[in-house]
């Protein structure tokens, strides 16, 4: 059998590739080796057996000779950090996904299944509890809001601070490009699978880490920003007040997720976390991350916030838990891992991106008046 993984000279995908190699599938890469991400241009992970073609998602031409021959489609090819480069979101996530249905269907190509990158950012908020008024799903807190730093999510009828749920499956609210065009990639995906019987699984990672995360995109990414600013004894900037929470997973359980929805039948045309189910507030994170770095670096909360960030995003993973997957590393794992990668490219790259001066400059990072 063969697989085409679009994105697979990238993070996770490159250890998607290793996988389906050693499963016996024969294995094609289509990547675009953006420089931001892969300044460097070919990695040296890639094994030499791979056929890899380099291009776009969004090129026809491409796609079609990426696709011809091959049994399982592999998208984890993706565009993402904070810029408001908000047409090209939809156009790599969105309109490259609806291009690989268009020219399956167009060219007859007999898929077997095709598995789909997603993410928790299509919880947009994510999913609340109010004391007094029950259930809801809210907007992004507003600009006035955050000015104050006033960071919690508050009840619209009461006012109060309300409780974060996990996040299931059946509850989507993206409001950011990046959430919106995820959203809009999974569902063009099921949809189209659904209609013309091509089975399909979107898989919808948290917080996703270990080795081969490139270290030069410091758009996006805790792991690799506090390890690159901790290793060059620069302070690690915590966005509000350090207490928002988040769910970190390996990537290796992330693999393993994919191997086995790509065997269950049962599982087509369904969406599914992937993460750890387990909250972590950023300032416990930090915390961990200098544990781990002999540093006299310091942590920094001078008030700022990310434009779309979102306050809360916890995974519930019990659905996924049915077929029977559960994460098997944890944090301590996590960042020993990434700490072995980083030793192992000789240390922090000396030229980095300054996201955070470009960030700034686009209104993406704001500083609250209070």
């Amino acid at each position: 059998m063969r697989v085409l993984v679009t994105g697979g000279a990238g993070f996770i995908g490159s250890h998607l590739v290793d996988r389906f190699l050693t499963e016996g599938f024969r294995v094609r890469v289509l990547d675009n080796l953006d420089p931001k991400v892969h300044p460097l241009g070919y990695p040296s992970y890639l094994p030499r057996e791979v056929e890899f073609i380099q291009g776009s998602v969004t090129d026809r031409d491409v796609l079609r000779q990426a696709l011809k021959g091959v049994d399982i489609v592999s998208h984890q090819a993706a565009y993402q950090d904070y810029m408001p480069e908000f047409s090209r979101f939809l156009d790599v996530n969105a309109v490259g996904t609806a291009l690989i249905y268009e020219l399956i269907i167009q060219e007859r190509l007999p898929i077997k299944k095709v598995i789909v990158a997603s993410s928790q950012a299509v919880y947009g908020e994510g999913q609340y509890d109010c004391r007094e008024h029950g259930f809801f799903l809210p907007r992004p807190r507003s600009q006035q809001q955050q000015m104050q730093g006033d960071w919690e999510v508050l009840c619209p009828r009461c006012g109060k601070s309300a409780k974060p749920r996990l996040l299931v499956e059946e509850l989507t609210n993206p409001y950011n490009q990046y959430a919106v065009s995820k959203l809009a990639e999974e569902k063009t995906a099921l949809g189209l699978g659904w209609l013309h019987g091509i089975p399909t699984v979107a898989l919808r990672y948290s917080i996703t880490q270990g080795a081969r995360q490139s270290l030069y995109n410091q758009y996006s990414g805790i792991c690799r920003i506090f390890f690159s600013r901790a290793m060059n004894e620069l302070p690690l900037t915590i966005y509000e007040d350090g207490n928002q929470t988040r769910d970190f997973v390996h990537v290796q359980d992330v693999v393993d997720a994919n191997m086995l929805l790509l065997e269950r039948d049962e599982a087509n045309f369904e969406a599914f976390n992937v993460g750890s189910g387990t909250p972590m507030t950023v300032n416990e994170y930090a915390q961990e991350v200098l544990k781990k770095v002999s540093s006299n670096t310091r942590i920094q909360m001078p008030g700022q916030y990310r434009r779309g960030d979102n306050r809360h995003s916890v995974s519930s993973i019990e659905k996924l838990n049915q077929f029977g997957w559960r994460p098997r590393r944890d944090l301590a794992f996590i960042l020993d891992d990434f700490l072995t990668w980083i030793k192992s490219l000789g240390g922090i790259p000396d030229r980095i991106q300054d996201a955070q001066s470009h960030m700034r400059e686009a209104g993406v990072v704001l500083v609250s008046s209070s």
